[in-house]
């Protein structure tokens, strides 16, 4: 479908007659760049009238074609619907060391946490259709590493590259909620949630996980906690003892799930990771309806490229009339 996006260019189709009609026209020859002596024997020779027609014609056409492409013709696809979800979500990931710590199980084969971590929350990132998901990284600092966007493919990629100990060795969890809450802050309440997956030990930071938690409750920030990594000290992979840092600890977490009105997770797979899929979306409803937009392409090149070639044209006839026959 064309449509033109200024249609009110139109209005200007009948300028040239009135610009004719209300000015005066030029009676004073006395300041003619060029005089033409035998510019009678042309008109008796070729006529004025004829000369006069297509020149009229010409101009018009040239005039139209420049309103044409000034009211910016547009070709509009078929409506294409966008789901509308009304839910912004930010996703806070551990790098500290301890995400290092090797007590996962993926693929029969030992990894550490933060590639499990990698593995269900890409597939998580990539089932939010309709949402605006975004990444804190965080270690003894956070900071976010994809600002809320519609495009999770690359929010999933920009967690597929990040790394242990980008940030420190420690874990700033109480960083990460603060900063969460900085980027929330401007949408609507019912609309603010924050995933955080850590091992649950608040090393670092400036704000305790707690307090972090108090202030997100107030912003109406819901936050989802999901547990990495074993609670018990010996390894799940074997009897290696595994230090007491790298424990999950499951109070902090649970701490600010329950402050913040969310839910704890523990998780290990993709088929454990389901349950907080369920749980947001039972929690956190999706906004019903859709959103209708078009691809739009712009047109406007073509009458204006039309107009430029009439122009040259039209010059081009009537620098050549006076050579036109035997004078």
């Amino acid at each position: 479908m064309i449509h033109c996006a200024w249609p009110w260019a139109y209005s200007l189709l009948l300028l040239p007659l009135l610009v004719r009609w209300f000015l005066p026209s030029v009676k004073d020859h006395a300041s003619a760049a060029l005089w033409v002596p035998f510019i009678n024997q042309l008109t008796t020779r070729f006529g004025t009238s004829g000369g006069a027609r297509w020149t009229t014609y010409f101009a018009l056409a040239i005039w139209v074609l420049l309103l044409v492409a000034l009211s910016r013709p547009q070709w509009l696809s078929d409506p294409v619907d966008k789901p509308k979800s009304g839910r912004d979500m930010m996703i806070a990931v551990d790098l500290s060391a301890s995400m290092e710590t090797q007590d996962f199980v993926l693929n029969e084969m030992a990894v550490d946490r933060l590639t499990a971590v990698k593995a269900v929350v890409t597939e998580f990132i990539k089932q939010r259709k309709g949402d605006r998901v975004g990444l804190i990284l965080f270690g003894s600092k956070a900071y976010v590493q994809s600002p809320l966007s519609y495009d999770l493919n690359s929010v999933a990629q920009l967690l597929q590259e990040a790394d242990t100990r980008m940030v420190g060795k420690m874990t700033a969890i109480g960083d990460a909620i603060g900063l969460a809450v900085k980027r929330l802050h401007a949408r609507p309440g019912n609309q603010r949630v924050l995933i955080l997956l850590s091992d649950g030990n608040n090393t670092a930071g400036i704000l305790p996980a707690t307090r972090a938690a108090h202030f997100a409750a107030l912003e109406g920030l819901t936050v989802y906690t999901v547990g990495i990594g074993s609670e018990n000290k010996a390894s799940v992979l074997g009897n290696n003892k595994i230090s007491r840092a790298v424990i999950l600890n499951e109070t902090t977490l649970k701490a600010v799930a329950k402050a913040t009105g969310g839910r704890y997770f523990r998780t290990k797979n993709l088929a454990q990771l389901q349950s907080v899929y369920d749980a947001i979306d039972e929690r956190e409803k999706v906004v019903s309806g859709a959103e209708y937009f078009h691809h739009i392409l712009e047109l406007y090149h073509w009458p204006l490229g039309a107009a430029l070639i009439l122009s040259f044209l039209f010059a081009l006839l009537k620098s050549q009339i006076p050579f036109r026959g035997k004078l």
